[in-house]
């Protein structure tokens, strides 16, 4: 049998979704738990890996196993297993020709700024932070020459894998709810970092460090030296992924209060 299932993770304990010999990660957890329950070794892929530090509201992933067991019994039994910080939110069997990466058709993300004078204590593992006063309105604007099929090199960090810098964004915004800013990104796929050095790069022009033509050429110059700093991890969510609906998964993004 083949399962989907979608996860809600904390990513501030662990080094990321993938599996690593010398740190602790969102896989090593969910792979352990669902092990336990199956009594047999289960190895998982994801709709999109996240790095260390970034969270998840519906990462969805899939897993072929042996073991008889009912929806439910998979849910509450991984779940015993798992650290607070990690848990599922629903498991169902899906068709052998699924695939948690190849068949989403698009992903969202969203990445958070506290713009406000001190830094939070309380929330400070799930914002970005940002002091001076930022014009959303201006990041809003420049944030549209984004969409559509671009080749996003300037926002692309050493070490990405990808075979190919080009991809679609699909739509983007920067809106403000009093002191917290959101950045929502909606493409086909991304790039590593790229949505952390959107961010960064963002951050200028509300800043007002950088205007529409300065971000205009770093696009067209497909330069990752030209952007600005990626922004920390700490302010990143993988929100959810898209599927066909013959596949038929449930849609259950829940957002946190904070949001």
């Amino acid at each position: 049998m083949k399962y989907a299932l979608g996860v809600e993770y904390s990513g501030t304990a662990y080094c990321g979704w993938q599996r690593q010999p010398h740190c602790e990660s969102i896989q090593q957890n969910l792979e352990t738990a669902l092990g336990f329950v199956a009594n047999q070794q289960v190895e998982l892929v994801c709709a999109g890996r996240t790095d260390a530090g970034v969270h998840a509201l519906e990462q969805v992933a899939h897993f072929e196993t042996t073991a008889e067991r009912t929806a439910r019994a998979w849910l509450l039994g991984t779940n015993c297993r798992l650290p607070r910080d990690i848990r599922l939110q629903w498991v169902t069997p899906v068709a052998d020709d699924f695939h948690a990466r190849f068949s989403a058709t698009a992903r969202a993300y969203r990445y958070v700024i506290l713009n406000a004078d001190v830094p939070t204590a309380i929330f400070h593992h799930m914002v970005s932070w940002e002091f001076r006063p930022l014009d959303h309105e201006a990041m809003h604007e420049c944030a549209q020459q984004l969409v559509g099929e671009h080749d996003f090199s300037s926002f692309r960090a050493v070490g990405c894998q990808a075979k190919s810098p080009r991809r679609n964004v699909h739509e983007v915004s920067v809106t403000r709810q009093g002191q917290l800013i959101y950045l929502d990104i909606k493409a086909n796929a991304f790039l590593y970092h790229m949505v952390r050095n959107i961010a960064g790069s963002l951050i200028a022009i509300g800043k007002g460090e950088h205007d529409s033509d300065w971000f205009a050429e770093l696009i067209a110059m497909r330069d990752r030296n030209l952007a600005e700093v990626t922004a920390p991890a700490s302010g990143l969510y993988f929100l959810r992924a898209w599927y066909d609906s013959e596949y038929k998964l449930p849609t259950t993004v829940r957002k946190p209060v904070l949001f």
